[in-house]
């Protein structure tokens, strides 16, 4: 049955034309039957006349999907030859039923109000020009109003399918271009989730490899004359690159969904807490820092303590590749009622402002660029350059959004 309906939905101009056959065939067995009853109906019953007025009509009811404008006017041009030649009404003028139908549900605008008019003006006229014998006026009136109904719903139904199309059509419409929008959206995060991890790699990468490779370069100075020290910088080494595994699991373990990583649990995102244990790092490493914090500490939005982090993490990572031998930092963190402030300070040789921008020395970071999105992103802003008399400061206040 499924086979046959889609055949049958495939071919509507030959399901049409059956029907078509259908009917002229109902028409013309009628028009026989009546006149070899001797049945004393109104108007001319010669098949020499009634047969082309058949055919037409059945014309209309075979192409009107594919012409449905034309077919009306076709079907009122013979409805109007019937009219001036009194050509009798036969089974064939259901056509116009079905046409009146087909152009409200799929004809032009125009076509579909005329349909109206000339469906509801049919049945009038057809009483009036072959009234029905001793009819009273009052029945006369009725029959017209009867007959006029058929055609009314015909209208009504065509154009409700019309209406029903069109809101389907408006709906697969709004379905695609919300599944365009969809996928644009899902674009934008991909990149915007990729350069979140990337500048969480870089800032991974920059602050422990450069302490990593500090600490190496003084064990191998060393080794051979302070045994001690050269095993407390390997001890450094280790904890660092176990640290900087653990944060890059944690970052790569984004990008695997749904997979359980082996090893364990993911250590929590650095927060402005950690900053204490980063500069005991940084002094382990040879670098002297001072940290202060002022103010009344209290918790924070977690976007906000991971680029607090980040950022001096960042800073004194420069300092310890730009600052050259004996260079000292200093680290403020100051919490303000509506926002967090850093400076990080240094009292190095430095570096051009450019090379900070660009990324490093090795051309290889992202520098100040990174830190620049990270602070746009929670709505703060960030200054940055060379100190006076020697050395670089860097300088930002985070807002804190109240919750909602």
């Amino acid at each position: 049955m499924q086979r046959l309906y889609d055949f049958l939905r495939r071919h509507p101009t030959g399901v049409d034309s059956f029907w078509a056959v259908f009917l002229f065939g109902i028409s013309v067995l009628t028009v026989a039957v009546q006149e070899e009853g001797g049945q004393d109906l109104p108007g001319i019953r010669s098949e020499a006349v009634i047969v082309p007025v058949v055919l037409l009509l059945c014309l209309v009811i075979a192409l009107r999907r594919r012409m449905p404008e034309k077919m009306l006017l076709l079907a009122i041009g013979v409805g109007l030859a019937q009219l001036v030649l009194d050509v009798a009404t036969t089974a064939a003028n259901f056509a116009f039923l079905v046409i009146v139908y087909t152009v409200a549900a799929t004809g032009a605008r125009w076509a579909s109000r005329l349909a109206l008019a000339v469906g509801l003006c049919a049945a009038p006229v057809a009483q009036l020009r072959w009234p029905e014998q001793d009819s009273s006026v009052l029945g006369t009136v009725a029959l017209m109003i009867f007959t006029s109904v058929p055609f009314a719903l015909a209208w009504v139904l065509g154009d409700s399918i019309r209406t029903r199309r069109a809101y389907y059509e408006q709906l697969e419409e709004r379905a695609t271009r919300l599944e365009k929008e969809r996928e644009a959206q899902s674009k934008v995060a991909v990149a915007a989730e990729r350069a979140r991890i990337a500048r969480e790699l870089h800032d991974v990468v920059a602050h422990n490899v450069s302490v990593m490779v500090v600490q190496a370069d003084g064990a191998a100075y060393v080794l051979d004359t302070a045994p001690d020290q050269a095993k407390k910088a390997l001890e450094t080494i280790s904890s660092t690159g176990r640290q900087a595994l653990a944060e890059m699991r944690r970052l790569l373990g984004v990008l695997r969904t749904g997979e359980h990583q082996e090893g364990g649990e993911y250590v929590p995102q650095p927060d402005v807490e950690q900053i204490d244990d980063l500069v005991q790092q940084c002094r382990t490493s040879g670098l002297p820092v001072d940290f202060k914090v002022e103010g009344t500490p209290r918790p924070l939005p977690s976007g906000v303590e991971l680029t607090a982090y980040r950022i001096v993490q960042e800073a004194l990572t420069n300092t310890r590749k730009h600052g050259g031998p004996n260079a000292g930092a200093s680290v403020r963190l100051v919490y303000f009622d509506d926002g967090l402030g850093l400076l990080v300070e240094d009292d190095g040789k430095g570096a051009p402002h450019e090379l900070y921008e660009d990324g490093g020395a090795d051309g290889e970071g992202h520098g100040l660029i990174g830190m620049r999105e990270r602070v746009g992103m929670v709505g703060g802003t960030l200054d940055a350059g060379p100190r006076p008399g020697g050395g670089f400061r860097i300088s930002a206040l985070l807002p804190l959004k109240p919750a909602h």
